[in-house]
């Protein structure tokens, strides 16, 4: 049996990082140890390989021509040992509790599990769904998607799925009567967002049209349920009408188009940053998502 001539990993991984960052401090931070030991460990692999692999600088660290050669080899071959180890990972069941904006889950990320199962067999996800903000904040599971901005959050990994536009929706046979006048039409209403016709009507410039009457409703897809069965017409959120608009149950009311500063997102602790599981699920969710 051959025995493979190979330095310690933890002095591999020491000089890949300082490679990378061209810094000992920023290496250490990156692995969690001093910069001492990130020195340390370059020196021993510099003696051991008998090679200088970095010039240190007053402003940093400059890899010589042999330290070029080694930091794109060892990246190289610590790249294939992270993929090998965590196909091992995803091989062993796992569970994801995940926390889900109600609205969110039955028209968008229901009728893409089953693709999520049969690309990830070995991950299973437990669902818990609310409306309430307070109950979809990110330590008390896995992950949530919620309803939130794009910008970095201290402690948190943010992910962007799909933006929020709002767009006006009424059954399809309020449309064969010709053009909509929203002011001749029961304006549905969901209660948690008031403001929803107020804002959609300034937007495609019928501000003129007044938003008190209607019925109103607790969430969402009730509010859609009505508007489905021929009660009014509502707002919704474009990126989540896809089952609604083909089965025929509503039809898109008026061309304008909201726009909003609010986007479903993928929120994590970034301690789960390296968990395998969570970090394959919200990959697959980005790029189905985006399909």
């Amino acid at each position: 049996m051959t025995t493979r001539r190979l330095p310690p990993l933890h002095a591999v991984r020491a000089f890949e990082a300082a490679a990378r960052h061209l810094s000992v401090t920023r290496a250490a931070g990156e692995l969690g140890v001093t910069p001492g030991a990130v020195s340390r460990h370059v020196r021993g692999l510099e003696r051991d390989l008998a090679a200088v692999l970095f010039v240190r600088r007053s402003t940093g660290l400059e890899l010589t021509p042999v330290g070029r050669a080694l930091a794109d080899g060892t990246r190289e071959a610590l790249d294939r040992l992270e993929e090998a180890t965590t196909g091992v990972r995803l091989r062993r069941p796992r569970r994801l509790s995940l926390g889900v904006y109600g609205h969110f889950l039955t028209r968008a990320l229901l009728p893409v599990l089953p693709q999520m199962r049969r690309s990830l067999p070995g991950l299973d996800v437990d669902l818990h769904a609310s409306t309430n903000p307070l109950e979809m904040l990110p330590g008390r599971f896995d992950a949530v998607i919620a309803v939130g901005g794009t910008g970095r959050q201290s402690g948190l990994v943010v992910r962007p799925l799909m933006p929020i536009t709002t767009v006006a929706v009424m059954a399809p046979r309020r449309l064969k009567k010709g053009a909509v006048d929203f002011a001749r039409v029961p304006l549905l209403h969901t209660r948690p967002r008031p403001d929803d016709w107020r804002r959609w009507l300034d937007h495609a410039g019928l501000g003129a049209v007044p938003v008190h009457g209607g019925s109103s409703f607790e969430s969402a897809s009730q509010t859609l349920e009505a508007a489905a069965a021929d009660l009014g017409a509502a707002i919704a959120i474009e990126c989540l009408l896809a089952p609604d608009l083909a089965s025929g149950r509503l039809a898109i009311a008026h061309p304008a188009r909201r726009p909003t500063r609010r986007s479903f997102v993928l929120q994590y602790e970034t301690r789960l940053a390296a968990d395998p599981a969570l970090t394959a699920f919200a990959d697959w969710l980005c790029e189905r998502l985006a399909a």
